[in-house]
């Protein structure tokens, strides 16, 4: 086999497989320690490839991010798919036509909503009730009982609606500054969705709760009262989740190799093709002063990278151009042509953007994306 720097000649996300195997095999002995599901969250790799390590470890539930995705999963054999986002009622074509071939599960947060269903399905479907448990960004207040006894009244008066139970993502987690406001945060929810369980175990025959973040399920061990999580970012990991201190650094299992284009001697700056294309324009600050981290700096190895290197950083994308701002000793390691790599910021956008991977043993990897792209040059 060629080594990587052999094979490389633009931005190229790398993947490490044997990492990625891993944090699955980890998360999914967690799920099972705790008596829960593992429906793993698949927004992150987005690749029917790596479902299938999945599905050879026993996996059999699996969440997306929308409904084009629930179909490009459930082409590849999955069953039992939730669209962990509220419904757009535009698809009503698309979830009929998944619903007549799988166990679709739904997220409904509205009123609106449940009387389209009911008028536009042609087959059942499970919905979860969207709950907020502090993030803020959709669902209703896990405390907003009436409101949600509406919804649970409206759909036990249809034949197409199955009401399951309730659905959490406590992504205000990703905000947290420590492990102990995760677990303040995590101690709420689980608190919040068993005392809805409990005012509506009786209205809800085999109601369930669902809930999903990364930090949380990485980090805790209780679980009480919650019948499946849905973590999705852990299958990568990346920078933002190290820092939160979801994983370690030898967990990070993705790493982007950009070629270095250019040499700013006066400012000690590297200059890689790698911009807001390849990353997205996500950082977190490294200092109290707001310095803009993009990403971590690691050296591309033979067969895949080192730990972190001590004096640089991604400090700024535009759209293909990245700046890494360096020290004197680690800016004259790099000479132009050399390849760098880059642990990202967020993973699930970086292989969102890239749509595909190259593994460490040299194999590409399709996502989603590239397949539809495929699809289009081929037409």
């Amino acid at each position: 086999m060629q080594n990587l720097d052999s094979q490389i000649i633009r931005p190229t996300l790398l993947l490490d497989k044997a990492k990625c195997i891993l944090n699955i095999e980890t998360m999914l002995a967690k799920a099972q320690r705790s008596s829960t599901r593992l429906r793993p969250h698949f927004k992150t790799h987005q690749s029917a490839q790596v479902g299938e390590w999945f599905k050879e470890r026993g996996v059999e539930t699996i969440t997306v991010s929308s409904m084009q995705m629930a179909g490009y999963f459930a082409n590849y054999g999955w069953n039992d798919i939730t669209v962990a986002i509220p419904v757009n009622v535009r698809e009503i074509d698309l979830i009929n036509d998944l619903a007549s071939k799988i166990q679709l599960n739904l997220v409904v947060e509205s009123q609106e909503t449940i009387a389209f269903l009911q008028s536009g399905l042609k087959y059942k479907v499970g919905v979860f009730i969207k709950v907020d448990t502090g993030y803020q960004r959709s669902g209703i207040p896990a405390e907003s009982t009436g409101s949600i006894r509406l919804l649970v009244s409206l759909m036990k008066e249809s034949d197409r609606l199955n009401c399951k139970g309730f659905l959490a993502h406590t992504g205000h987690n990703y905000q947290a500054k420590d492990q102990e406001e995760i677990h303040k945060n995590h101690s709420k929810t689980l608190l919040a969705l068993n005392e809805l369980k409990d005012v509506f175990r009786k209205e809800i025959p085999g109601i369930e709760v669902s809930l999903g973040d990364t930090p949380a399920c990485s980090i805790s061990e209780e679980f009480y009262g919650i019948d499946e999580i849905r973590p999705g970012n852990f299958v990568f990991y990346d920078i933002m989740q190290y820092v939160l201190g979801s994983c370690d650094e030898d967990q990070i299992a993705v790493a982007m190799a950009c070629p270095i284009i250019a040499r700013n001697i006066d400012r000690n700056e590297l200059v890689i093709y790698g911009g807001g294309v390849h990353f997205s324009k996500e950082y977190l600050e490294a200092d109290d002063e707001g310095t803009k981290l993009y990403g971590s700096i690691v050296r591309i190895t033979e067969n895949g990278w080192s730990e972190i290197l001590g004096g640089g950083y991604l400090a700024g994308l535009s759209q293909e151009h990245g700046i890494v701002r360096c020290s004197d000793e680690l800016f004259d390691e790099f000479g132009i042509g050399d390849l760098i790599g880059v642990l990202p910021v967020h993973s699930c956008m970086s292989a969102n953007l890239m749509g595909k991977f190259m593994t460490t043993e040299g194999e590409w990897i399709t996502t989603m994306n590239s397949e539809q792209l495929s699809v289009n040059n081929e037409q």
